[in-house]
């Protein structure tokens, strides 16, 4: 395993300005206020913030690793595990969303970002500059025509925005500019005009059997509202939009479960959970491995802005899971089909953990959210896709997961 050690970020040091800018939500004394009857874990502060900080040690020294340039970081995705490729645009938005909120525990936290941020740039995707390419192997070289995976940008223009938020944007990087520029670029490629839904990639032809397809995971509900505090003109429609669309899955394809498909497709018509192998795996239409990040993504907005409609949202998914295992995480298995029969019988944090972000929402889920944090903080580590959720899960779980400037609304 390739690993980065403390001494491997001495040059972050060297960097001038690197310990200029004090931290303003430095993590462990900067505590979101989450909305009334929001649940917590039976924990101290102390032991929470304790517990996530000890995670990102051991996940900065897994997946933090030097680019192909001396002022360059990237995140470790995957190596070997399909073809040469090693990084891939949804880490380096998970680095640099989990870096900005770690300052403060993470010494060089400024230095870091930067560090990724520069990564993410000098590797555009084919279609606009202020897109990153989606891979990249592991001498820096980009896929052939590399095109966009729109989760990705959307996590980066967001870690931007709290970037600005954290530090201010008047050093090396405008972080506040960059992350305007980012978001026009995602609305002139990857939102649908007409529907206001989020598409796959830039890559996506009018023509492409892709064309009206969606991926539940992408429709990151707190990022959206920050971007609506920026520009409400487009994104307070997308917001309302997805949301939209999260209710009618649910009340037309799991009304007992709550559970989204990874996919769904003809979302300028009647929006269904996509067929088997749509665009990924016989799984596309069931609650697999995208979708399991959807009670972090919905959930992470009911904490952040208490709108009922994320909190219904996510009640529902919270109420049916710890139903099917008699309250005991462990039960939780990789993947569901939308009625709720199980895929398979392995655990992955991957699944579990999203759920304790929908558990602070449910009323009378006190006893399930201490077993879900205890088996969260007890799970070693697994790889960089479980324990990139899993960081921002526990992450959000202890109050670190502030809104940018005008994003909190309750």
């Amino acid at each position: 395993m390739w690993k980065v050690s403390t001494l491997a970020f001495a040059f972050l040091a060297l960097i001038p300005g690197a310990l200029a800018d004090p931290a303003r939500h430095p993590f462990g004394q900067d505590h979101v206020a989450f909305p009334a009857g929001t649940l917590r874990p039976s924990k101290s502060v102390g032991d929470l913030d304790r517990a996530v900080g000890d995670f990102y040690n051991q996940w900065r020294t897994r997946y933090l690793i030097p680019g192909c340039k001396p002022d360059e970081l990237r995140v470790k995705a995957n190596a070997g595990a399909v073809g040469d490729r090693m990084t891939v645009s949804e880490g380096q938005g998970y680095g640099m969303v989990i870096v900005v909120r770690m300052a403060g525990h993470e010494r060089y936290a400024q230095a870091v970002f930067d560090a990724l941020y520069r990564f993410a740039r000098r590797h555009p995707s084919r279609a606009d500059p202020m897109l990153m390419g989606w891979s990249e192997n592991r001498y820096c070289q980009d896929e052939r025509e590399p095109g966009s995976a729109t989760d990705g940008d959307l996590d980066i223009a967001y870690a931007l925005l709290l970037a600005d938020a954290q530090w201010g944007s008047d050093g090396a990087i405008d972080y506040r500019q960059e992350s305007v520029r980012t978001l026009a670029a995602i609305l002139r490629h990857t939102v649908d005009p007409a529907t206001g839904v989020i598409l796959l990639g830039d890559w996506v032809e009018s023509d492409d059997p892709a064309a009206k397809g969606s991926r539940t995971s992408d429709w990151m509900i707190d990022h959206f509202r920050a971007f609506a505090a920026l520009d409400p003109a487009s994104w307070t429609h997308v917001l309302d939009v997805h949301l939209g669309l999260v209710a009618r899955l649910q009340r037309t394809y799991a009304p007992k479960t709550g559970l989204l498909p990874d996919f769904i497709t003809d979302f300028d018509t009647e929006p269904v959970p996509a067929p088997p192998n749509f665009l990924e795996a016989q799984t596309d239409g069931d609650y697999a491995w995208n979708a399991c990040r959807t009670p972090w993504r919905i959930g992470s907005d009911a904490l952040v802005s208490g709108d009922p409609r994320s909190r219904a949202a996510v009640r529902k998914m919270s109420d049916w899971i710890r139903a099917a295992t008699g309250g005991d995480p462990s039960k939780i298995v990789e993947g569901y089909k939308l009625d709720g029969s199980p895929l398979g019988s392995e655990s992955s944090m991957a699944f579990a953990a999203p759920f304790a972000l929908a558990a602070m929402s449910t009323p009378g889920a006190q006893a399930w959210l201490d077993a879900l944090w205890d088996e969260i903080v007890a799970a070693p580590p697994e790889g960089y896709y479980p324990d990139s959720i899993k960081l921002q899960v526990m992450m959000a779980v202890a109050g670190a997961w502030w809104a940018p400037e005008g994003a909190a609304t309750h």
